[in-house]
């Protein structure tokens, strides 16, 4: 960024006049230091905010096939898009184009459908709530309610198993509850490379004496041990100590383990009937507690340590935590939402926290981390496949339109409608939808497939590769861009993971003239699709919307409950909570108004011999797709990605020496999948485990392998063998 530029834009990071970090969603405290942004927050402002940039003729050099022989992190590396780059029909390069030839392109594709519904309006959680809320307006009026986000492959689990059980999707709790918690239980999650700001809120509660349990296969350095960078007199010691106990659970052992704890909690309640359960709150405020435990009763311990790979006294260690305790709060992540049965293990952390009364008081509750800035927010602006008929209704309402109501394609449904055949124009508001999603081979075939794909995008990553028969890459202003409509500096509105919205506003010169904002590329669009056409779209004023932001917000006002007097108080310094029935009141907006107690099987896990299970996790040095550098410092790997993490002995039985190149092979239902040439690094994993990167290991996850329910990919649970490589060489 330089000197000036990067000083600028790191000062402004998560200030209340600065903008939103583009990274993670965790939330910022109430008063602010000069400095409020982690590495990874710094490397994620430093990789928008580059003066590099790529012109038209980088384009006229490099061919989509050379490209494509590119990686990932070479790609990121070539600077910001500036300008419109279309790729005709039968070509092989991307050329540049004007912004209304853009518009035009898309609109004549999206008219000449026979179905609204044969196109897909896909959206990162990195898109504002005006963009996002404008976006699901023009999909609605244009007739489809495909549109799919990235919250479909993360915490699509924990919105439906929450739902379910205790009336909404969302966490209970706000970041000063972390101070006033006795125990923290962190499920499947990594905060130190995921969302690192984390970190000296877990340092805070452990300096206090809340007792931190980690449960995740692989010990994580940012779960361990903790130095706050703006602590210059702690550099040189130990840190603080995080975790009270780690338990290193098998890959997707958390039911049983969950069951384990919840089992010995049980049986000292009825050896001491009063002192450990909160019978007061269970009778008043949930239903479903004799059933569950009664199935809980028959389960056997054999079955429990077998199935999560923890011994019963580190369970039992576990329990008496839990029973000291007088408020849990429990945080998770994608360690818990990827499986077959994640939506069965975020209701088994809901059964945890119900038994003590740890949820809707002070100090407790659920806290799904969410690991993208607005993907909440999307959410609430109704960007869903799956609307609620409340929020069509008020949508309608407010524009004078019908909405349609028959449910949409979600991501994975999405690759399957454009594999058929059956949606032939995507765009993406966003995000790199190819690398995101599994089945590497399958998508990359039903993207090829479409009439036109677009990608809205600040730099260039592979989905700009992978394309339909003709591509179109939008570049976007970025969150650390000043965005000028109208002569005047406007600014937007993200919600982070525990319900707060708050403003964002750029302060950096746009490294080109030709970028707009993507409120800007929405509203031009639907006025070009719409342009020829009557309808109740005409009564929409997109350049007011356009020109004004305040004017969406007013929109939202009306449309979406929790925002009234949006302007007003988003304009006050860190900017409101929206409300929350569990949290402000302890209400449970369910059909009884109970939250439910929920029993569910272990999961059968059933592996052949040479069989692991295998779980994606993400290095250090990169953010969801985007990777910042070929690293995983706190993992000890150097300049490689194509790794997978073993253990010893199963490393030692198969003949297997640190270094070894190896092929990995996935198995569903007799089909197999490969990915070649990837190293082997010892690591202190569970037996029958394995961990790889992702997109990298994408290839393995077959496309029909997903979530009860949630049908979120089971990027945490994959079958595969690994096979020494038909080449000998070694890789660092």
């Amino acid at each position: 960024m330089g000197l000036v530029r990067g000083g600028q834009a790191l000062l402004k990071v998560n200030q209340k006049e600065g903008f939103d970090c583009p990274g993670c969603g965790w939330p910022d405290p109430d008063e602010r230091g000069m400095v409020e942004f982690c590495e990874n927050g710094a490397k994620a402002v430093a990789h928008e905010a580059t003066k590099k940039v790529i012109t038209e003729e980088f384009f006229e050099r490099w061919s989509l096939e050379e490209l494509g022989r590119q990686s990932d992190y070479w790609l990121g590396q070539q600077g910001r898009l500036t300008r419109p780059m279309w790729k005709p029909e039968g070509r092989t390069h991307y050329q540049p184009l004007a912004w209304e030839e853009a518009f035009g392109k898309i609109a004549d594709h999206l008219n000449q459908l026979d179905n609204p519904n044969e196109a897909i309006f896909y959206t990162s959680g990195r898109t504002s709530n005006e963009a996002a809320f404008l976006y699901q307006l023009f999909a609605r009026l244009y007739g489809t309610n495909n549109l799919p986000d990235s919250s479909n492959m993360c915490h699509e689990s924990s919105g439906v198993a929450m739902k379910e059980v205790i009336g909404i999707g969302k966490g209970t709790v706000t970041l000063e509850d972390f101070q006033h918690a006795d125990a923290i239980f962190i499920l499947g999650q990594n905060p130190g490379t995921n969302h690192p700001r984390m970190l000296s809120t877990l340092q805070q509660a452990a300096r206090r004496g809340c007792r931190i349990v980690s449960i995740n296969p692989l010990p994580e350095a940012g779960t361990t041990r903790f130095i706050h960078p703006q602590e210059v007199t702690q550099w040189l010691g130990k840190g603080t100590l995080l975790t009270t106990l780690f338990l290193p659970v098998k890959i997707n052992g958390d039911v049983p383990l969950l069951k384990g704890i919840m089992k010995e909690m049980l049986h000292q309640e009825d050896q001491n009937p009063g002192t450990v359960l909160d019978t007061k709150f269970i009778q008043q405020y949930t239903e479903g507690f004799e059933s569950f435990a009664a199935e809980l009763r028959k389960i056997s311990w054999d079955d429990i340590v077998e199935g999560s790979g923890i011994p019963r006294d580190e369970i039992q260690k576990a329990a008496d935590i839990a029973i000291g305790a007088k408020s849990i709060i429990c945080t998770w992540a994608m360690g818990m939402t990827q499986h077959k049965n994640a939506v069965g293990n975020v209701q088994e952390i809901i059964n945890f926290l119900l038994l003590r009364g740890n949820i809707g008081r002070k100090g407790s509750g659920a806290c799904p981390v969410r690991g993208h800035s607005n993907v909440q927010g999307d959410r609430t602006m109704g960007i869903t496949e799956k609307p609620d008929p409340q929020f069509l209704n008020s949508l309608g309402r407010e524009c004078q339109f019908q909405p349609p109501t028959q449910r949409g394609y979600d991501a994975v449904n999405a690759i399957k409608a454009m594999h058929e055949g059956k949606a032939t124009v995507f765009m993406a508001l966003g995000g790199n939808f190819f690398s995101a999603t599994p089945d590497t081979a399958y998508t990359a075939e039903a993207l090829s497939r479409c009439r036109l794909t677009v990608q809205v995008s600040t730099k260039l990553n592979r989905a700009h590769l992978v394309t339909g028969k003709e591509a179109l890459i939008l570049p976007p202003l970025g969150r650390t861009d000043k965005d000028v409509q109208q002569s005047t500096l406007q600014f937007v509105s993200t919600e982070n993971t525990m319900g707060v919205v708050q403003a964002s506003q750029g302060h950096l010169d746009p490294v080109s003239p030709y970028l707009k904002s993507e409120v800007n590329i929405v509203g031009s669009l639907a006025k070009a699709t719409f342009r020829n056409t009557q309808g109740p779209w005409e009564k929409i004023n997109w350049d007011r919307l356009m020109g004004n932001y305040d004017d969406i917000r007013n929109l939202i006002e009306r449309v979406v409950p929790g925002h009234e007097h949006y302007n007003e108080r988003i304009r006050k310094p860190g900017g409101f909570y929206l409300p929350n029935p569990i949290r402000d009141e302890r209400k449970f907006p369910t059909l009884t108004g109970k939250a439910h107690f929920t029993a569910h099987p272990l999961p059968d896990i059933k592996l052949e011999p040479e069989q692991f299970l295998m779980m994606t996790i993400r290095s250090h040095d990169q953010y969801n797709t985007t990777i910042y550098g070929l690293d995983d410092r706190y993992r000890g790997v150097k300049s490689g990605r194509r790794v997978v993490f073993m253990n010893q002995t199963d490393m030692d039985e198969r003949g297997l020496a640190k270094g070894d190149p190896v092929d990995l092979v996935s198995h569903y239902h007799g089909q197999t999948r490969k990915a070649a040439q990837f190293t082997v690094i010892p690591y202190p994993i569970p037996r029958t485990c394995v961990a790889t990167y992702f997109p990298e290991a994408n290839v393995l996850i077959p496309i029909d392998s997903v979530a009860d329910k949630s049908n979120t990919p089971t990027s945490k649970s994959v079958v595969v063998t690994v096979h020494p490589s038909s080449t000998h060489s070694r890789h660092p």
